[in-house]
């Protein structure tokens, strides 16, 4: 008690004020400098060394409180600066980010081989439509092992090209010689006919077809080659009589026909502009059933057999391109066999043609080409007059116009019309003369379905007396369409006309016809035809109607 008054009575000491800094505004205690665990310089992450205050309520980053006492302690409230940048987002100090954590079996990302491997695939999309984190087993089990390098995941390795998709998933694919792709085919089929002979009084018969066919095609950088042979035979399981009340059968006793068409084509390329092109064709057929060329009592049909060739060449000059050719054909008829067991010749329909065709053009765009053609023939006969004592030889050709056009490959084609004329030696043989109509359309209306529209025309000779020639007009149709990649089904309508100048005869033809194609394999189909033909005739007994079923196969490669 006795320390304190002293204190109290002690006489007073002189008392000064304390000068104002900025040290002083501060919110520290017991300093002016701010100490290097102060709250206000934290960051988040950075443990501090330094031992807690007990008088301070710290708060961490991670929410844990240092020291135990609230008393005196600076509320924060919020989240400090930069409190989660150590697991994403920017980090100015650099630590390291947490590594992802994955669970069992779960795909683990793995680094880029290196330059010029192609980029991993994206996650597949499971049925509920979210992407899976890992590929399912399933997806994977039970395949051959493929090398890494058809893999094509071989570090560094430049990525594979990608093949071209197969427009024909059961089309052949044939066998290469050497550098030519081979492809062959052969159809079999059998079914009945209910006038095959085209008579005006229908009498049926079974019948069959073996059709083969070859394809080779040459794989050169330069120059090409192609050759395509396509034949058949139509046999019957009978004969015909020689007789038909009484007079003699307009239509041979044997009516098998064979008929075959071939052409070699090729192309030398001499530079980048000029290219050499010829051809060699034959054709062996026979005259068709019906036509008014049959004799009367034949035993079977002759044969006739045309083979020639053309040799010419293309020459571009940047857009405008100017093709020309020379052509030669030889026409020879077998002997006619008649059902008395003699034969009858044909020498006087035997010709040989020589001739010339130009062709002009302009592309005017990528898509379009128009064109003009001329063309120039004379036929001579082996002999001079013929059975009736008319002289065939004559002189003729066409001129024509069109365009080849390829728009937006929905519509590639070529188009033409023009006038044919043909003149005769003998003044009793008028001049044959008409419209030429020329051209063939591919339509793609959907992947499935494709028309196709096709005209010619031709100028034929005969045999009628008077005639001068036969001018010949054909038009067809066809529409496919695929229900499947293995099933198609086919539609095809023809119309033509045939005028026989300077005899009056004029004949009209239909033809309607269904074709199913079940395709097996690649080297297998089943094909299914339906075909219903009509001739009308303003020559008194000369219509007919024919109505054909076929099922047959087909074997290619």
């Amino acid at each position: 008690m006795l320390l304190p008054c002293v204190a109290l009575i002690a006489p007073p000491v002189a008392i000064r004020a304390q000068s104002l800094t900025s040290d002083l505004f501060r919110p520290e205690r017991d300093g002016f400098l701010q100490p290097q665990n102060s709250p206000l310089r934290r960051t988040a992450g950075i443990d501090d060394p330094s031992p807690p205050d007990p008088g301070r309520d710290v708060r961490r980053s991670d929410g844990d409180l240092r020291g135990t006492s609230r008393t005196g302690a600076v509320p924060s409230y919020g989240l400090p600066a930069a409190s989660s940048a150590a697991d994403t987002g920017y980090d100015s100090f650099n630590r390291t980010r947490k590594k992802p954590k994955y669970y069992p079996a779960q795909d683990r990302p793995k680094p880029p081989p290196g330059p010029g491997s192609p980029p991993p695939d994206a996650p597949r999309p499971n049925l509920s439509g979210q992407l899976r984190l890992s590929i399912p087993p399933s997806e994977a089990a039970n395949r051959p092992p493929v090398a890494p390098a058809m893999a094509g995941n071989v570090p560094g390795q430049p990525p594979r090209k990608r093949l071209r998709t197969d427009d024909d998933p059961f089309g052949a694919v044939g066998d290469y010689a050497g550098s030519f792709l081979v492809k062959s085919a052969v159809e079999v089929s059998g079914g009945y006919g209910t006038n095959p002979a085209r008579l005006n009084a229908p009498r049926g018969l079974a019948t069959y077809v073996v059709a083969p066919e070859f394809l080779a095609v040459s794989d050169w950088e330069r120059h090409a080659l192609v050759a395509d042979l396509r034949g058949s035979f139509t046999g019957y399981g009978g004969s015909l009589p020689a007789t038909i009340d009484g007079a003699p059968n307009p239509a041979p006793t044997d009516i098998d026909r064979p008929d075959f068409t071939g052409h070699i084509d090729g192309r030398l390329d001499v530079s980048r502009d000029l290219r050499l092109t010829a051809q060699t064709r034959l054709h062996v057929a026979t005259d068709n059933p019906g036509s008014p060329n049959i004799q009367a009592g034949l035993a079977r049909y002759p044969l006739a057999t045309s083979f020639g060739g053309t040799a010419g060449f293309d020459q571009n000059f940047n857009r405008l391109q100017v093709s020309a050719g020379g052509t030669i054909d030889r026409t020879t008829y077998q002997q006619s066999k008649l059902t008395d067991g003699t034969f009858s010749s044909n020498d006087d329909r035997n010709f040989n043609q020589y001739g010339g065709v130009g062709r002009i053009s302009y592309e005017v765009t990528p898509g379009v080409k128009p064109f003009a053609e001329i063309e120039g023939d004379s036929r001579v006969h082996d002999q001079k007059f013929d059975r009736s004592g008319f002289e065939r030889d004559s002189s003729g050709g066409y001129a024509k116009a069109g365009t080849s056009f390829e728009l937006t490959r929905l519509l590639t084609g070529e188009v033409s019309i023009g006038y044919a004329a043909r003149n005769y030696i003998d003044p009793r043989l008028n001049r044959l003369e008409g419209f030429l109509t020329a051209g063939s359309l591919v339509w793609q209306v959907s992947g499935l379905t494709t028309a196709r529209f096709n005209a010619d025309t031709q100028v034929a000779e005969t045999t009628l007396p008077g005639a001068s020639g036969v001018l010949v007009h054909t038009y067809t149709v066809e529409v496919d369409h695929d229900f499947r990649r293995w099933l198609t089904a086919i539609g095809k309508f023809s119309y033509g006309t045939l005028d026989y100048q300077g005899f009056g005869r004029t004949d009209r033809t239909w033809s309607a016809e269904g074709d199913l194609i079940h395709k097996l394999t690649r080297n297998l189909w089943i094909k299914g035809t339906l075909r219903h033909d009509m001739l009308q005739s303003n020559e008194v007994g000369s219509s007919s109607a024919a109505t054909v079923v076929m099922l047959g196969v087909r074997l290619q490669n």
